[in-house]
């Protein structure tokens, strides 16, 4: 076992150097479908987004993203000034703006990569009950505070098409502070331009 492990670290010490992986791209730029699951009222919203980055040095790259996600219904339940509980729908929608490091494990046609990103997520209701005169559930605090700080921990994998074309798949753990740590799944694919 302690063999295959050397020869494992080996291989991987030795990669950057192979002769398939002398892609110099600096600059990338890319759209992407978003997926996120909203821990709190357990929502799958679906949107669509943007990114940028460039590489600083070989193997760390930085990148800012921008998503948003499209209005999404949920049953919201609310107690009401006579002690009865209600039923409402509520619509939610949510704007993800994140900017962090980037670290390509390879260079070659199938780059994995890890990724720290931080910034906030800004969620939107319509649809509010209307003289509502206390709320008791999950998201009263998300209504409350429509801006939360945010960190996304994840990584992926980015496949070359042709050329300066590849697609991204990213997954991770998209944290957003909100009286407290709240998870979110959070996936994007789509293709990504290298220049």
């Amino acid at each position: 076992m302690k063999k295959f492990l050397f020869l494992v670290v080996c291989c991987l010490a030795v990669m950057p150097y192979a002769k398939a992986q002398d892609d110099n791209y600096k600059f990338d730029a890319g759209v992407f479908a978003d997926y996120f699951r909203l821990g709190a009222t357990g929502t799958n919203l679906f949107g669509i987004g943007g990114r940028a980055g460039v590489e600083l040095v070989p193997h760390i790259g930085f990148e800012g993203e921008l998503a948003f996600d499209f209005n999404r219904g949920f049953v919201d339940s609310f107690e009401n000034i006579y002690g009865g509980t209600s039923y409402v729908t509520s619509g939610v929608r949510d704007l993800h703006a994140l900017f962090g490091p980037r670290f390509s494990l390879d260079r070659g046609p199938i780059r994995p990569f890890a990724e720290v990103k931080f910034g906030f997520d800004s969620f939107t209701f319509n649809n509010l009950p209307q003289g509502l005169t206390s709320l008791s559930n999950p998201i009263q605090n998300l209504r409350n505070q429509t801006l939360n700080a945010a960190l996304l921990l994840g990584g992926g994998l980015e496949a070359k098409v042709t050329g300066h074309v590849g697609v991204r798949l990213d997954v991770g753990d998209e944290l957003y502070f909100n009286n407290g740590v709240q998870h979110g799944l959070r996936a994007t694919f789509g293709p990504v331009f290298r220049f």
